[in-house]
């Protein structure tokens, strides 16, 4: 298997504002920059619009400095207000096709899929990549999909090349190894970041799992 890393391969780590997380989303960014995640997304469900923005625009700081790539969650315009690398999509966001093309210029966009339909609809869409999952049960966020399994993310990998696919729900560091070997170009986490002890040290060792599967 080639190591090179696509654009948006390797480790993104959702910057997540449930009240579960004993750490605001700035401060799990700041970890999974110290940490060497590829992605950090800034994923701000319940914060009002002024407050998002603030931590937009403190994350977009770290993710220069640490060279990261920063995506927003769902928000179009608070990607583009804070000068986000990329807008990441789900099912019931905005279709990208609609997304205005001067917009378009600046944002890369990703596209959260969980079906095998979903994955040919957005093949067919202007996305830079497709997240497909969850791939294992996750605890993170109310899911309406079950587990779809390693055979079915391999399926995904093939059906969208030549975009990457990032692998999302119930991803540990145990797990890395064998999305890999499916073929994804990366994988996301909430749970295994926001809700470690250390969130830098969880970052570091995802990381070097990543790197050495």
């Amino acid at each position: 298997m080639s190591t090179a890393t696509p654009r948006w391969g390797g480790l993104h780590v959702l910057a997540d504002d449930d009240p579960r997380w004993q750490r605001d989303p700035v401060e799990q960014a700041q970890a999974a920059c110290a940490g060497g995640a590829a992605v950090v997304q800034l994923r701000a469900k319940l914060a009002p619009d002024r407050v998002a923005l603030a931590w937009g625009e403190a994350i977009r700081t770290a993710t220069r400095r640490a060279g990261a790539l920063f995506c927003v969650n769902d928000r179009i315009d608070l990607a583009l207000a804070c000068d986000a690398d990329a807008v990441h999509l789900g099912q019931d966001d905005l279709p990208p096709a609609r997304i205005p093309h001067d917009w378009r210029a600046r944002l890369a966009v990703g596209r959260s899929t969980h079906t095998p339909e979903q994955v040919a609809r957005a093949c067919e869409e202007p996305v830079d990549y497709v997240a497909f999952g969850p791939v294992f049960e996750s605890g993170s966020k109310q899911q309406e999909w079950g587990a779809r399994g390693l055979a079915a993310l391999a399926d995904a990998v093939n059906a969208a090349a030549p975009r990457p696919v990032v692998a999302i729900g119930g991803i540990d560091a145990s797990r890395v190894a064998a999305l890999r070997a499916a073929g994804a170009a990366g994988f996301a986490v909430i749970a295994a970041v926001a809700g470690a002890a250390s969130p830098e040290s969880a970052v570091r060792e995802l990381a070097r799992a990543w790197q050495t599967a």
